[in-house]
């Protein structure tokens, strides 16, 4: 009996000495893990996943800071460049800004449907900016939902005028800068009547996600400025540019001013649904990188664009 009673203890005392080692090499595997990001994920992935979505959502919120800052001085250029020369009559100075002839003698109809299609430009850029803002949404429902009526009406009415400057009146630089219009267009009319309908039918989760994508074909006219400066300032040149826009940069930027925003868009929406941390990370960094981008478009957009046509 002593004899088994000691054999016991020694298995006890063995099996307790395997138990602490097995510990202590789990505690060493976890913190090498942890080390390294994926260790992170692997250890924390409810935290992660939360810190994830914050530093996704501040993300955004800069990104769209930027944005706002660099509509706000569209709207102001439209208005001070092309309003105070209609409010004046001085419609053939609409001119004095190169490339494209606003002005056409003896065009009445297509000068009206161009003046129309700028001014409008500054109305359906300020709505959609209302459109995206929190504060508006949740305590200015009224607002929010008469500035959406209005910019998705002026937004069909633009892409529809849009094609019809582009291919009946002949305000172009060329056919690929005709055919990038009439895509983008297109997608207006298709997602402003999906938004709409999602709204009409308190689908308001689909009616978020459709109105967004709404607002960055809408600000196509926007992007295109933006990329366009961006892409002259990264590169201190305009390579691969010319002047009726059908440079290999020129058709990048030209149908990117409105599928790429898409693109960048589609994986917020993702990472916000159901991304895990690190798609969340990854598209966090995707969108920083894109406000550093739309910063320095905007930028050259301003002073480049824009500003020596207004002073």
């Amino acid at each position: 009996m002593e004899t088994a009673r000691r054999i016991q203890q020694g298995f006890r005392r063995d099996s307790l000495a395997d138990l602490r080692i097995g510990e202590i090499t789990e505690h060493y595997q976890t913190t090498i893990g942890r080390s390294s990001l994926p260790g992170l994920f692997m250890r924390y992935p409810k935290f992660t996943e939360q810190l994830g979505q914050i530093l996704l959502h501040r993300a955004a919120t800069g990104w769209f800071a930027v944005a706002a800052f660099g509509q706000c001085a569209f709207i102001g250029f439209i208005l001070v460049f092309y309003g105070t020369r209609t409010a004046s009559g001085n419609f053939s100075r609409w001119n004095d800004k190169p490339l494209i002839d606003g002005y056409i003698a003896d065009d009445s109809v297509g000068n009206l449907m161009f003046i129309s299609h700028v001014l409008l430009a500054a109305l359906v850029t300020l709505t959609g900016l209302v459109q995206l803002v929190p504060v508006v949404r949740k305590r200015l429902p009224s607002i929010h939902r008469w500035s959406g009526r209005v910019f998705l009406s002026v937004g069909l009415f633009l892409a529809v005028g849009g094609i019809w400057l582009a291919w009946i009146r002949g305000t172009r630089l060329s056919f690929i800068s005709a055919f990038s219009t009439t895509v983008n267009g297109v997608l207006i009319v298709l997602f402003a009547v999906l938004a709409w309908r999602y709204a009409r039918r308190r689908q308001f989760a689909a009616h978020r996600r459709w109105a967004l994508r709404t607002f960055m074909v809408v600000s196509g006219v926007w992007f295109i400025r933006i990329g366009l400066m961006g892409w002259i300032i990264v590169n201190q040149a305009p390579r691969g540019m010319n002047g009726t826009l059908s440079g290999p940069a020129d058709i990048a930027i030209t149908f990117g001013s409105y599928l790429i925003p898409l693109a960048v868009l589609e994986c917020y929406l993702r990472a916000q649904r159901h991304g895990g941390a690190l798609t969340t990370v990854v598209t966090t960094l995707l969108i920083v990188a894109s406000t550093l981008f739309t910063a320095v478009g905007v930028f050259g957009t301003i002073t480049l664009m824009w500003w020596p046509h207004v002073v």
